[in-house]
């Protein structure tokens, strides 16, 4: 809601500004400052502070505090909370959500370490940062990292078990003594104890490779990440070893998506649209017997005319069907990566923009920052499984295998 002005703030903002010693002249426009925030929350809320009225509609809770950088330097001013609603100054601060400051940060330090591009400079210009000071952008990235620090290093604990848990990873251009290489961003998510999506862990690596993962579970492990049964991903073979290294009791799911990439590498360019057609049938079907059933029915089908693609399909069977020994209302959301992936899209959305990142730290900051965002919104959105079906996924694991391939499920005492 906006509050109609009851006094004109540029006037008496200028008569604040007078002659006076820096100290003065800051506690005076401090004072000026939050009287007229106090006095535009109390038209909001319908009455004055302490004051009861028949036309109160709202009352007051607190404060939050915000640095206000002037000409005579950084002063505080404290923004009252209302116990409904919000209520914010526009016409004095501006709002600005985490990664749309780190951001800012980023392309602001690319600017000011001088490699920038003509487009990058364009960029600037359009952001309205062009005369950003170097400490200025330190003491706003050191804001930013102060956040997702907190962000990414939060425990896990609270929250879980992490039934089902997603990685990936994206690779980035950093500059690095001089030379512009490729690093990799691991990414995790999970699904919390009530259901909602949680992002579990960030981290910025050389390469993707094992010893890169297993840190980056260790990591997740020690700060509470705690009983998963299935994880997500493609078939790197770095990532796949650290799960089964970190995490010996859960399952591994092959991303369908991924996986069919990788049969149509070995099948003939001819055969693959009956063998897409075929194979995506098998995810059509309604319980894990006829999901099995119809795998069997494409391993027939392609055992003589295609053996090579018989033996791929044969090898993965076990890790692409995995998913089958869960609940079939969240196949969808456990059988591939999509989910992930369309994460992914959002931090390229905002990475792109930048380009060549000028350190690993600015890579962090602004992964960091959109992820912790998009957290938050799948915190205060609906859950992403219904609570009696994460109950019903967690009381059921395959136990044996029986000689048709089909797991035999078991209810856990």
């Amino acid at each position: 809601m906006t509050a109609p002005h009851i006094i004109d703030p540029a006037g008496l903002l200028g008569q604040a500004l007078t002659d006076a010693s820096p100290d003065l002249m800051r506690h005076l426009l401090s004072t000026v400052i939050n009287s007229l925030l106090s006095a535009e929350a109390d038209a909001v809320c319908g009455a004055e502070y302490g004051i009861v009225s028949p036309e109160r509609v709202n009352s007051r809770n607190g404060y939050r505090h915000r640095d206000l950088d002037t000409r005579i330097g950084t002063i505080d001013v404290a923004i009252p909370k209302l116990r409904s609603g919000s209520y914010f100054p526009e016409w004095l601060l501006e709002r600005r959500k985490r990664a749309e400051a780190a951001l800012v940060s980023v392309v602001a330090t690319c600017y000011l370490l001088g490699v920038s591009t003509r487009r990058m400079d364009k960029l600037v210009q359009s952001l309205g940062i062009t005369s950003l000071s170097k400490s200025q952008v330190s003491r706003m990235a050191a804001d930013l990292d102060a956040q997702v620090a907190a962000f990414r290093t939060r425990p896990l604990g609270e929250s879980g078990p992490f039934t089902f848990v997603a990685a990936d990873a994206l690779t980035m251009k950093v500059r690095e003594q001089g030379r512009v290489v490729n690093a990799v961003v691991l990414v995790a998510t999970g699904v919390n104890a009530d259901g909602h999506r949680e992002v579990l862990g960030v981290k910025v690596a050389t390469s993707e490779t094992k010893q890169a993962w297993n840190a980056f579970f260790a990591d997740m492990l020690a700060r509470g990440l705690t009983g998963t049964l299935l994880v997500t991903s493609d078939a790197h073979a770095g990532l796949v070893d650290a799960i089964a290294a970190n995490l010996p009791g859960a399952s591994w799911q092959r991303c369908r998506t991924h996986y069919a990439a990788n049969l149509m590498a070995v099948c003939p360019k001819s055969a693959w649209p009956a063998v897409k057609t075929v194979l995506h049938s098998v995810y059509d079907q309604v319980d894990a017997a006829t999901v099995h059933a119809q795998f069997d029915k494409l391993l027939d089908s392609v055992s003589r005319s295609l053996p090579a693609v018989a033996a791929h399909l044969d090898d993965a069977r076990a890790d692409l069907l995995a998913f089958t020994s869960f609940p079939q209302q969240i196949w969808r959301q456990i059988w591939s990566n999509n989910p992930n992936e369309r994460l992914n899209k959002e931090i390229r959305r905002r990475t792109d923009v930048v380009g060549i990142f000028p350190n690993r730290d600015a890579v962090i900051r602004l992964v960091g920052a959109v992820l912790a965002e998009q957290h938050d919104e799948w915190t205060e959105g609906r859950r992403y499984f219904a609570l009696d079906i994460l109950t019903k996924a967690r009381e059921t694991a395959p136990t044996t295998t029986t000689s048709t391939g089909l797991p035999q499920l078991e209810t856990a005492a």
